[in-house]
Parts: C-alpha cells; structure tokens; sequence
C-alpha cells in the first residue's frame, strides 16, 4: 500500500474504549497495534478493531482531523462511526484483503476523488471507509468539525 496519510479510529468492542490516532502508513500502523507492538493505551486495554479511518492529502491535515476528533465528546465520535459502519466491523480485513488480491488500490483504499473534492470546503480530505470497493458518504463527520 502506498503510504498515505491518515487518520483513524480503534475500538476494544461495540460501544467500547475508543482509541483515535494518525499515521503515514495505515496498515502498518495498525498491525503493531493488533500485535501489541505499540506499548501504551491500545495495548493496556485491548484496543485493536480498526472501526473507522479517512486518507489525507497531506500528514498536517491528517493531524489536525485527529486533534479535531479528540476534542469532540464521545456522542459526536459514536455518530461519525455509525454513520460509515454501524455494525462497528473490524475494517482491518477490507484493507488487507484488498491488497493480498490486486495490485491496484481500490477507491476505499485510495480516497474517492469526487468525495474529496466535495468536502474539501467542510475541511476533511478523504472519504469514509466500511467495505472494500464501495464509499460511504457521511454529513455526519462534517457537522462536527
């Protein structure tokens, strides 16, 4: 996978501890912290199911997403989730699987370029992520930025 800034989001359960962070490579990030490579927080607590992620044209952007989330309570980050995986499927199959099967990155995995476009005036940069090959379109994280 191409490194490509981006923020996320992990959760120990539905409804659980909620962990959000940002990283210049999503799968590898992720993956240190499915195999508690990461001392802290998410190892502490068995924070591991990628429930929630978004690509940033830039690693600035990506970071001041995170910063935004972090600030917000928990009310508005349960929404953001829900509106793009309701269901709270750990995502991290769809970005590795995609990846085991073709060379060529999907649109979940490279951003949607109408979305990103669309939303660049709402200050956010990529679009919303829950099943491989098919975008999720969410006011719901532009209402609370």
């Amino acid at each position: 996978m191409l490194r490509q800034p981006a923020t996320y989001m992990l959760a120990s359960s539905r409804n659980g501890t909620l962990y959000i962070g940002v990283t210049s490579d999503l799968i590898a990030r992720i993956w240190k912290h499915r195999d508690h490579l990461v001392d802290g927080f998410t190892k502490k607590y068995e924070v591991m199911n990628l429930i929630w992620y978004e690509f940033h044209a830039t690693m600035e952007e990506a970071i001041q997403r995170e910063k935004r989330i972090k600030k917000w309570n928990r009310a508005w980050k349960l929404q953001l989730i829900d509106a793009i995986n309701p269901s709270w499927r750990d995502l991290w199959p769809d970005i590795t699987d995609q990846l085991t099967g073709s060379n060529v990155l999907g649109s979940h995995l490279r951003g949607d370029d109408e979305l990103r476009k669309n939303t660049s005036n709402a200050g956010t940069s990529a679009a919303h992520h829950s099943t491989p090959l098919r975008t999720h379109h969410s006011t719901a994280s532009h209402a609370y930025q």
